[in-house]
């Protein structure tokens, strides 16, 4: 078997597989996975395991009752402890419906393919296959076995792949994540936000607005006055944000608001800011006489820090380095499994997948010839952590 390759040499052999690359791809993006049909998921999860059984990789498929089966692939040369792996991590569900397709079926225009989910995140599953089946071809040797983790349900909150994930990031030595990149210039995302969402509800007393409103307590007048409050607690400089998106309340213009409630977007980047929004959550009172709070929810997704990623970026950009490519990163706002095994202590790395634009969106696209150079990158990751 050969020593780890240089990086330049894996992005030479990969440039001429573009072709194939896009026909996998092509079958991925046409084989649709929303995360809410099972029946359409589970129909893509079983190509995308075909893929990878192709190239020899140990493949199980774990069922799941209500959402699409999670895939988890081992790649491991022989004589290796069990115990040092590495965890490339991804999810092949995508937010659009069954029959999308059809509005916006797949298509090449110039350096571009289009698609449902191409984007955000199947080209990162065909980057990562590509990947594998450089190292395979190379007989590179390999320090560690290589588990590949393709969940169902990430765009929903991965609550019935989150435990499995944390699972495999306890065994593994660092996480390597396939969510797009940033940018037209491929940013890695070294830094995320912790994301969750909290429901304040309040209970006041209803009364005729006309003949008694002295008896009445207007519980809009003081999810208003708790919003104002709240809004307070913003602080872009610390990159805090709370945002009442969806507030409700009241029935008739002529009755005193007995109920109404408010639903919040909570963004941190820091844990502490995390733990400090949810104890300031928990601890509002009343605000008008004879009002009563209620507080729900909290953040389900914790951020992930730039420290447990730094170690593993500085890596990827000098291995970029040697491909005669420029890497930078980036902070997002929005949150990934990565942030799960980043609060684990476990080395994450983010944005590894595709380079390009729209996701969530009718012009979802992928720039087509950045994707050797993407799989070779994760190729020489692998071959050197």
């Amino acid at each position: 078997m050969a020593d780890s390759p240089l990086p330049l040499e894996l992005l030479r052999v990969l440039k001429p597989r573009l072709s194939k690359m896009l026909a996998v791809l092509r079958r991925f993006v046409t084989t649709e996975s929303p995360s809410l049909e099972k029946t359409a998921a589970d129909r893509c999860c079983g190509v995308i395991a075909k893929e990878w059984r192709r190239r020899g990789a140990q493949v199980e498929r774990i069922p799941q009752k209500h959402r699409g089966d999670q895939l988890r692939m081992i790649y491991a040369p022989r004589k290796l402890r069990p115990t040092s792996q590495l965890l490339v991590l991804g999810h092949y569900d995508t937010v659009y419906s069954t029959g999308t397709l059809k509005e916006m079926p797949f298509h090449i225009s110039g350096a571009k393919a289009y698609g449902p989910g191409i984007f955000d995140m199947k080209a990162g599953i065909v980057q990562a296959l590509f990947a594998l089946a450089e190292l395979q071809r190379a007989k590179i040797v390999l320090r560690k076995r290589i588990v590949f983790l393709w969940t169902s349900d990430e765009e929903i909150g991965s609550e019935c792949s989150r435990k499995l994930i944390e699972t495999e990031a306890r065994r593994s030595d660092a996480v390597l994540v396939l969510e797009p990149s940033f940018g037209p210039r491929g940013l890695l995302k070294t830094a995320r936000k912790g994301v969750g969402q909290a429901e304040l509800i309040v209970q006041g007393r209803a009364s005729h607005a006309g003949l008694a409103p002295q008896e009445g307590v207007n519980a809009v007048h003081e999810l208003a006055a708790q919003i104002t409050r709240i809004e307070q607690w913003n602080d872009a400089r610390r990159d805090v944000s709370i945002n009442a998106d969806i507030v409700e309340g009241g029935t008739r213009t002529n009755v005193i608001a007995e109920r109404a409630r408010a639903v919040l977007d909570l963004r941190a980047l820091r844990t502490s800011d995390m733990r400090s929004i949810e104890r300031r959550f928990h601890a509002l009172r009343p605000i008008h006489r004879g009002a009563k709070l209620r507080v729900n929810g909290g953040f389900d997704r914790p951020p992930l820090e730039r420290r447990m990623c730094a170690s593993l970026f500085a890596r990827a950009k000098s291995l970029a380095k040697q491909m005669n490519l420029s890497l930078g990163e980036c902070t997002a706002g929005g949150g990934s499994d990565g942030n799960f095994t980043g609060a684990l202590g476990i080395p994450t790395l983010d944005g590894l997948g595709a380079v390009g634009d729209g996701a969530h969106s009718d012009h979802e696209y992928v720039l087509i010839n950045t994707m050797p150079a993407r799989a070779a990158l994760l190729a020489a990751l692998l071959a050197h952590c």
